[in-house]
């Protein structure tokens, strides 16, 4: 028998997805402690997948975590786009592509 050890936030339906695949899994359901430690791991791994294959995919995955961070916060969805769009608003967004080089001060 083989067994794999990965101790890693998965999706929810992983654990079924692994049942009908004839395997056995160990599951723990998290502490709120432990639940937001492992989404700030998650979110990290998903960035580093991200920037490893440059793939719309792992932005979804990412972008996946960042909802379920929202959530765990107590911070709808609709607020946290009304504050994207404030900073925008504000501040600007990235489409001109600006790279700031340097500022002198007097």
């Amino acid at each position: 028998m083989k067994i794999i050890t990965y101790n890693k936030l998965v999706r929810d339906r992983i654990p079924e997805n692994i049942r009908e695949n004839g395997k056995k899994a160990i599951i723990e359901k998290l502490d709120d402690e432990g639940y937001k430690k492992l989404l700030d791991e998650k979110l990290s791994e998903e960035l580093q997948e991200y920037l490893e294959t440059d793939s719309a995919d792992e932005l979804a995955d990412l972008v996946e975590v960042v909802y379920s961070i929202l959530k765990y916060k107590g911070i709808a969805i609709t607020d946290f786009h009304g504050l994207r769009k404030k900073k925008a608003e504000e501040r600007g967004a990235f489409e001109k592509r600006l790279l700031l080089k340097e500022v002198f001060e007097k």
